[in-house]
């Protein structure tokens, strides 16, 4: 729920879901997390309020958040790891496959890469995840794969490595919290042995998966937002901030302004 300018990040998430045509959406929410719930259902009282006071904008705003796309929500009992958290949505998933966007990042593109990744795996049939490349001095934060280059900015993924050493990294490319996958994933992570932090790795699950069958990976031509870091955090709100129409042009010369004063 931290705010990107005035909006949530995780409506930001749901957004691209939906620009994707997806209409069905699980959530996977700990404790703690009750406003997540709130914040995509309808609240008729406080609509009313708004309507009553002629506040036709945030009226519309309230309706359009709740009217997106069906949302339901699941809990994970305790922090296990992303893995787990996946493990979640079985009964929901059933045998179809599903779009996963982790909750804590957000992609600037030129293309949408959440419909790029469904039409990928609509032609092979496999499972395609987003690809970024990071420097190598950063790896041991994600998950990285060791690939294989095909056309343009598509890659067959061939390993994969969940927070490695610099040294022992196959690549600098991480998987980028965006992925498609089969259902059969959560046969994998069924029997995927606890990785590091003694938590159920997605990775390591993909790892599994691969051995039977073919993966690949779309290298992203554009830019991610670890909201999860408070350096990158505090980014984030800056370059949508500027991207705003209504703020933009007096923000701009507020950050100019700030850069002239630092001996920009």
């Amino acid at each position: 729920m931290l705010p990107i300018v005035d909006t949530p990040t995780i409506q930001y998430v749901v957004e691209e879901a939906v620009a994707a045509g997806i209409t069905d959406i699980l959530m996977i929410i700990g404790k703690g997390k009750r406003a997540i719930e709130e914040h995509f259902d309808r609240n008729f009282e406080l609509e009313q309020e708004l309507e009553a006071k002629a506040r036709l904008e945030e009226l519309e705003a309230m309706r359009r958040i709740s009217s997106m796309a069906e949302v339901h929500f699941v809990w994970q009992k305790r922090a296990n790891g992303l893995g787990d958290a996946v493990l979640c949505a079985r009964r929901h998933v059933g045998d179809e496959p599903f779009l996963l966007l982790l909750g804590d990042s957000l992609v600037q593109s030129e293309q949408p890469v959440a419909k790029r990744l469904i039409d990928l795996f609509a032609h092979y049939n496999e499972s395609v995840v987003l690809l970024e490349e990071v420097e190598m001095a950063k790896v041991e934060r994600y998950g990285v794969v060791a690939a294989k280059p095909m056309v343009d900015d598509l890659y067959l993924v061939t390993d994969l490595v969940e927070k490695p050493k610099r040294e022992e990294a196959p690549s600098n490319l991480s998987i980028a919290a965006r992925y498609v996958f089969s259902h059969r994933i959560f046969d994998y992570l069924e029997r995927t042995p606890r990785g590091k932090n003694d938590e159920i790795q997605l990775t390591d699950a993909m790892r599994l998966m691969l051995r039977d069958s073919a993966m690949y990976g779309l290298l992203l031509k554009g830019r991610r937002h670890d909201i999860g870091n408070k350096l990158d955090f505090l980014k984030t709100n800056v370059i949508y901030g500027l991207g705003r129409e209504d703020i933009g042009p007096e923000f701009r010369e507020f950050i100019a302004e700030i850069a002239r004063d630092c001996g920009g």
